[in-house]
């Protein structure tokens, strides 16, 4: 006989429906993490030194990482330096240097020893071998360690023959590496162009007909063209639509939000209120600001919240909106002061401080539908060069998160305050933060982790952190 439907219960976190017995939530697929991989899968870059294998890596990484999928990358260069504490010159990587090869294998094999480790037994479910692995052979290696532990592999190849951009790549990032402390440019260059070529003779591309059965995209000449082969589940063809989307032009993002609103004055969250006189102040400097810097091509990308389209109304330029970009819904709590939402919902304010990122206001959002909600907005600025996205305060903390690397934990407290622009320049693997502070007084909404987060603090402990409003 089929056994009956188990009675459910609602996780009162993040407000999701899972099987219950004598009213206690039983341990089911639903309370462990969300896995966007059916097996662990094994990302490995192919390439030439100088081929910005080590960007597509962190970038890859700091992408799944957002999105939810834990990801850790594994760099075969920085095992090198690790057990070989001075490196003296390119001799190193000739292929007839036996002890230099010797190892080069050891430290390749101590990362996959890593990758093990993360995949198997740490929970990790995506993993970046970032080296060189230029050799059918090498690859072949990979492949095997991969099918030995039940991993998927794709590969990353990045071909680049424009002289220019590997040159620009290794002044950029080559110069600044751990090799080249003690170098003047000249040589370092010098030096490194000589381990390039150590590499060209042995190199083995990744090939349409020998390699047909291998799940791989190839990128030529920093995205000019691509060649995509066997993608064979969802989270591969999400890394090749987020390949397929970056670039390196140079450019600038500025990040601000609203002008101060008649609800921010009040203490009172979400809602869709105009600004208040301050707010349409900022919006004037704001203007002024974007004029003075003379930003070339700039777009405008607004919320379809009245807040933000009245101060982009002020810039007197073109700009677009964005519902993906309309403040964390509060549900419930909407047009709430922080007061209001402990006396009425005391519980709901004490789940919220013990894990802020997966917390579901009640009929409203988590910071982490937030992000899933904004995936296609990070697409579209990795695709555009400069662009100012006027937002709101938790809009502003999961785009700055993707941009700076920063963990679910640390991305609800990110301090993001009004009539301040945040200008984000991509450097070599990061991204260069300057903050600009419009000199516009405005109210402060920012609200940290108070120490005493348990459902049956006092009112006070509760309020500790609330900032001071009307």
């Amino acid at each position: 006989m089929a056994a009956s439907p188990r009675e459910l219960t609602q996780n009162p976190l993040k407000k999701i429906w899972m099987p219950c017995k004598n009213g206690l939530p039983e341990q089911h697929a639903s309370q462990r993490k969300v896995c966007m991989t059916n097996c662990p899968t094994l990302i490995v870059t192919v390439g030439l030194p100088a081929r910005g294998k080590t960007y597509i890596s962190k970038k890859l990484t700091r992408y799944l990482n957002w999105i939810g999928v834990p990801t850790k990358e594994f760099n075969v260069g920085q095992y090198r330096r690790e057990c070989v504490k001075i490196y003296k010159s390119f001799e190193f990587f000739r292929p007839d240097n036996e002890e230099g090869l010797k190892i080069r294998k050891q430290c390749a094999s101590a990362a996959l020893n890593d990758v093990r480790q993360y995949l198997s037994e740490e929970g990790g479910q995506v993993a970046v071998f970032d080296a060189t692995n230029t050799t059918r052979e090498r690859r072949g290696t990979i492949v095997k360690f991969a099918e030995q532990n039940g991993y998927k592999v794709f590969f990353v190849e990045s071909v680049c023959e424009d002289p220019e951009v590997i040159a620009e790549n290794i002044v950029q990032v080559k110069l600044s590496s751990p090799d080249y402390t003690d170098c003047s440019t000249d040589e370092a260059v010098d030096d490194f162009m000589k381990r390039i070529k150590c590499y060209e003779n042995s190199y083995q591309t990744l090939d349409e007909v020998l390699d047909r059965e291998l799940s791989y995209i190839k990128i030529m000449d920093v995205g000019r063209r691509y060649l995509v082969n066997r993608v064979l589940d969802h989270i591969q063809s999400r890394i090749v639509y987020y390949l397929m989307n970056i670039h390196i032009t140079p450019r600038s993002i500025y990040l601000c939000r609203h002008g101060e609103s008649e609800l921010n004055i009040k203490g009172r969250i979400g809602g869709d209120s105009g600004l208040s006189a301050r707010g349409k102040q900022f919006a004037r400097c704001l203007g002024n600001f974007i004029q003075d810097q003379n930003i070339r091509e700039l777009k405008v990308w607004t919320s379809q919240m009245r807040r933000t389209i009245q101060t982009a109304e002020a810039l007197t330029v073109p700009y677009e909106q964005w519902k993906a970009l309309n403040e964390i819904d509060a549900g419930v709590c909407e047009e709430m002061m922080y007061e209001e939402i402990q006396e009425h919902y005391p519980l709901e304010f004490a789940l919220r401080d013990q894990d802020k990122y997966r917390y579901r206001y009640p009929k409203g959002e988590s910071y982490e539908d937030l992000v899933q909600r904004l995936e296609p907005v990070i697409m579209e600025l990795e695709r555009q060069e400069n662009v100012l996205v006027i937002c709101h305060q938790a809009v502003m903390r999961c785009l700055l998160a993707y941009f700076l690397d920063k963990s679910a934990e640390e991305l609800p407290y990110l301090k993001c305050p009004l009539h301040t622009v945040l200008k984000l320049t991509p450097v070599a693997y990061g991204c260069k933060v300057e903050s600009i502070s419009l000199n516009v007084e405005a109210v402060n909404t920012h609200r940290d982790r108070p120490e005493n987060v348990h459902v049956h603090r006092s009112r006070e402990d509760a309020l500790q952190t609330v900032p001071a409003h009307l």
